[in-house]
């Protein structure tokens, strides 16, 4: 059992819970991932560990309530527990002096980014960071990732910002030809990362994707997981979660990912609003 030792609700339907997880805490390195299962009768979901105090033995997860399982964790209250964690799961995240790296996130990857960002600059990288929220009302987090990165760009996806509506590729598109980007990383919905990789592709950047699709047992043994890079079957639970995201095969990721849609309740409120895509 794990105890939820702290939690803070981010914005609407997005929460962090610090974790109670030492052998978790010591080990965990920027991009990583655990598997969770709330009780006995849970299922398995991939959670990115947003960050970790090794002298505490905690981590620190962010999640998007979107169906019966995150439901389920947001009940969770502080002093209670969870059945099981298992991690620390996938490859770390790529970490080296690229030179100028533009970061992409929306969603609660704004917070999952910032170990990432913290690692990058460490390696005297200039990080660039490009942070989107559907509305001024659910902005979080960029504080924190604004003081890790030499530059913070925010886009809001409805009118409430400067009157028109903006979308991530915007900024990004204008810094690509405005300066040498060395590396783009994006973490975010499937459609986001999608758009970013049809952005950069031109440019012939390398791009660095974040895929967290449907887990199971998070060893590369059942088969749940695979995506399609390059013309080759992947799992992302051992491969990755780190792809070529110019080499991602895009569509086919989009609908798996939406194999079980009709069984989360509410899912249609959480349509994209970024690229009115699944």
């Amino acid at each position: 059992m794990y105890k939820i030792l702290s939690r803070e609700d981010l914005a609407p339907n997005i929460h962090q819970f610090e974790i109670e997880a030492p052998s978790i805490a010591r080990k965990a390195q920027p991009g990583q991932f655990i598997i969770i299962m709330v009780d006995e009768k849970g299922e398995r979901i991939p959670l990115t560990i947003a960050d970790w105090n090794r002298e505490n033995g905690s981590i620190f997860l962010v999640f998007n309530v979107v169906g019966q399982t995150t439901n389920k964790l947001a009940a969770v209250q502080v002093g209670e527990s969870i059945m099981s964690l298992s991690g620390p799961m996938g490859l770390p995240a790529e970490i080296d002096k690229f030179g100028t790296v533009v970061t992409v996130t929306s969603g609660y990857s704004v917070v999952t980014i910032v170990p990432v960002v913290q690692a990058l600059k460490e390696m005297g990288n200039r990080v660039i960071s490009i942070m989107r929220a559907p509305t001024m009302d659910s902005v979080f987090g960029q504080e924190h990732l604004g003081a890790m990165s030499d530059e913070l760009i925010v886009t809001i996806g409805d009118n409430s910002c400067n009157g028109e509506p903006n979308f991530v590729t915007e900024p990004l598109e204008k810094l690509l030809k405005a300066e040498q980007i060395d590396r783009v990383i994006t973490v975010g919905p499937v459609c986001v990362m999608k758009l970013v990789a049809s952005v950069t592709r031109p440019h012939e950047v390398k791009t660095i994707a974040s895929l967290n699709p449907i887990m199971v047992d998070g060893t590369g043994m059942c088969g749940c997981c695979r995506v399609s890079v390059g013309g080759k079957t992947m799992f992302a639970c051992v491969d990755g979660p780190e792809f070529d995201a110019h080499e991602v095969d895009w569509p086919s990721l989009m609908a798996r990912r939406c194999t079980y849609a009709s069984n989360e309740r509410g899912w249609s409120q959480y349509r994209c609003l970024d690229c009115a895509q699944w």
